[in-house]
């Protein structure tokens, strides 16, 4: 502690003004020269230099000292305030207030960084429930509490209005280097991300006959794009295209009939992709087969196959396979972030079992001759009248199908040692309106189009194949992403009302204007978390669309139909931001380099890119100008190093952000 000041010792002042909310009296420290902001920590929370400090921090008049100096002590070296005294002020300030106060002085610095007071500050500006645990990498609440401020990206800083109708998804390559938008006006664009985003390239598919664009995908290795598309047709039609386009010269390599639309279709491997297809059973009734494509659709021999038959799926109840994503189970032993579970494991069920329909101590009955048995006993029955109550012709075509069913559909394979993927798709059993989520085992041998084309391997009483694994969500589900680990699927659902009992498959139940984002751990296949609820929709069943989702290392993002997109954080569950839009956003995406770049998509015909706080002081700083190593001053030191001074410290309110403001302000926190 320096001695020998040539001013007096700053003295303390006491005032009658209520400190906060809590009306309590407060110590008045000097105020900085150069206003409020100019108090606290610039970029990074790095110490200020001696000479900043005296011109930007410790201001004159009273109660002022040279850098370094306790303007506290007396002048024996004695503490004129506790810290235990200082420690209960600084709970009753904000953030911003605390880190002000912290330099005025090494005592109240030392107070200021506090680990117990920035646990506090954090539950408390966070709302955060006090049985969650600190983040598992945090090093300490006070850099944690900064990281939730500082590094969400929040601030608006590009509008993009290349588009001339609605955009509906955007996807990023898997360097960051590039992303592709797909839209209403029928266009597939790819951009460069570039500081200032610029378009690259767009690809009109209206002479393909589609009617819009709707989803896209990088390959793996990022040489390829799979867009996928709706085509022109009745307002009932279901049918749409995938096209293969080369990121080298922009060329459409190959084009791929999918149906139903909405299946999207994704990468199984670096060069082949899958597509679905429906076939009508009967009048509720289907059958949804998954298609692995060559993404090169060049024939070089006869033996060579360029698609072969993945799957092939029983839809009841006028439900259909939608949806389909690929999860690489390799990367389920290093999770980035690991979810504690949270709740019952009653959602996720096996359905290969069918222990229930054999008599304990017997001779296990073949599937076949089980089938045959229980539909002649109900054909029996019906034709006695004595099946009451009577059934509807929805209800009699759906039970002949499952008994139908049963002796022709290949079992489950329950061992997960083998399985090197995991095909995941919505589906449902009750009704049309996707309700569950089918998990399929992917073995290596799946992986390669190689083998029988029309499954001619297929014995003729394996017809169907039976679904791993069944995720009911009890409600309707518009969204899916994988964490960037794969371990952890990620869902946006609107419930239907408790204890609701779907009677026709054609009405389904109403379903909620709140949206549920549920986390699934598809290692260990138990849902994990409570579900996050902030955003909103409010078009009924049949009206309602998908709202991608994205996840990255730390944050989740959704779109939303309320005009905003939102970001919660993965570990504590809170929402975070809420970034403004003119219309609904159909999409977010985060840079998978690079989470505090966000982009989302709107109805409002337009992109927006979102930055973190931290990202865009960064990249205004001012940069130094070059200067004669003879002239005067060359080499004396930056007072003001970038990131520092008014309106750019990392917790500057969201209307000093420069660059844009955090659209609403930040969640969390009075």
């Amino acid at each position: 502690m320096l001695q020998g000041s040539r001013r007096q010792p700053g003295r303390l002042h006491h005032r009658d003004a209520a400190a906060g909310a809590a009306g309590r009296k407060r110590v008045r420290w000097p105020r900085p020269g150069a206003g409020a902001g100019a108090a606290r920590l610039g970029g990074g929370g790095r110490e200020q230099c001696p000479a900043q400090a005296s011109r930007w921090s410790l201001g004159s008049g009273a109660g002022g000292g040279l850098p370094g100096q306790n303007v506290t002590m007396d002048e024996g070296g004695v503490p004129l305030l506790p810290d235990s005294l200082i420690y209960q002020i600084f709970l009753s300030l904000g953030p911003a207030d605390v880190l002000a106060a912290g330099l005025v002085c090494r005592q109240w610095q030392a107070v200021s960084r506090d680990e117990f007071l920035w646990r506090e500050q954090f539950y408390r500006y966070y709302q955060v429930a006090r049985d969650v645990p600190r983040h598992p990498a945090a090093t300490s609440w006070y850099e944690e509490f900064r990281r939730l401020y500082d590094t969400v990206p929040c601030v608006e800083v590009q509008t993009l209005r290349e588009h001339a109708d609605q955009v509906l998804h955007l996807s990023f390559s898997h360097s960051g280097y590039q992303f592709a938008s797909c839209s209403k006006d029928c266009t597939i664009k790819i951009w460069n991300n570039d500081l200032t985003i610029s378009l690259l390239h767009s690809a009109d598919m209206r002479p393909y006959n589609w009617s819009y664009t709707q989803f896209s995908q990088f390959n793996q290795d990022d040489s390829l794009l799979l867009a996928s598309g709706v085509f022109l047709g009745p307002h009932n039609s279901s049918s749409g295209e995938i096209a293969v386009i080369s990121l080298d010269n922009f060329a459409l390599l190959s084009r791929v009939r999918n149906k139903p639309y909405d299946v999207f279709g994704c990468w199984l491997t670096e060069t082949s992709l899958i597509s679905g297809n429906l076939h009508r059973i009967g009048d509720i009734t289907s059958c949804s087969v998954l298609w692995l494509n060559n993404a090169f659709q060049d024939v070089e021999s006869e033996n060579v196959n360029v698609v072969k038959r993945l799957f092939k799926i029983q839809n009841l109840n006028a439900s259909t396979i939608r949806t389909v994503m690929v999860a690489d189970c390799s990367r389920f032993d290093s999770p980035d972030l690991l979810l504690d579970a949270g709740a019952p494991p009653g959602r996720v069920f096996d359905l290969g079992s069918d222990s229930e329909d054999e008599e304990g101590g017997s001779e296990p009955v073949p599937a076949p001759a089980r089938a045959k048995e229980g539909l002649r006993r109900f054909l029996d029955g019906l034709l006695d009248a004595r099946a009451q109550p009577q059934l509807s012709e929805h209800a009699l075509e759906t039970k002949v199908a499952e008994l139908l069913a049963q002796g022709r559909t290949k079992p489950p394979e329950h061992s997960m040692a083998d399985a090197s993927k995991l095909l995941i798709f919505t589906t449902g059993c009750l009704t049309y309106s996707p309700h569950q989520i089918g998990i399929k085992q992917i073995l290596p041998h799946q992986m390669t189009t190689a083998g029988p084309v029309l499954g001619e391997g297929r014995g003729s009483d394996a017809f169907f194949d039976a679904l791993d694994h069944v995720i009911d969500v009890h409600g309707h589900i518009i969204g899916m992403g994988l964490s960037p680990d794969n371990r952890y699927l990620y869902v946006n659902s609107r419930a239907w009302p408790s204890g609701s009992v779907v009677a026709d498959p054609m009405q389904p139940p109403p379903i909620a204007e709140e949206i549920d984002l549920l986390v699934f751990d598809l290692k260990t296949m138990r849902e994990v978390k409570r579900a996050l609820r902030a955003h909103r929709a409010y078009t009924p069943n049949d009206e309602c669309f998908f709202i991608f989702l994205d996840v990255s290392r730390d944050f989740v993002a959704s779109g939303a139909e309320d005009r905003h997109g939102y970001i919660w954080d993965r570990h504590y569950n809170i929402c975070l931001a809420k970034l403004r839009h003119q219309d609904v956003v159909n999409s977010v995406v985060f840079s998978p380099q690079e989470q505090e770049l966000l982009l989302t998509a709107s109805d409002d015909a337009t992109i927006k890119a979102w930055r973190s706080p931290r990202i865009v002081r960064i990249h205004q700083a001012p940069r130094p100008r070059p200067r004669s190593a003879f002239s005067p001053g060359a080499w004396r030191p930056r007072c003001r190093p970038p990131g520092t001074g008014p309106g750019s410290p990392w917790l500057a309110g969201p209307e000093e952000q420069a660059g844009g403001a955090c659209a609403d302000g930040r969640r969390g926190g009075a």
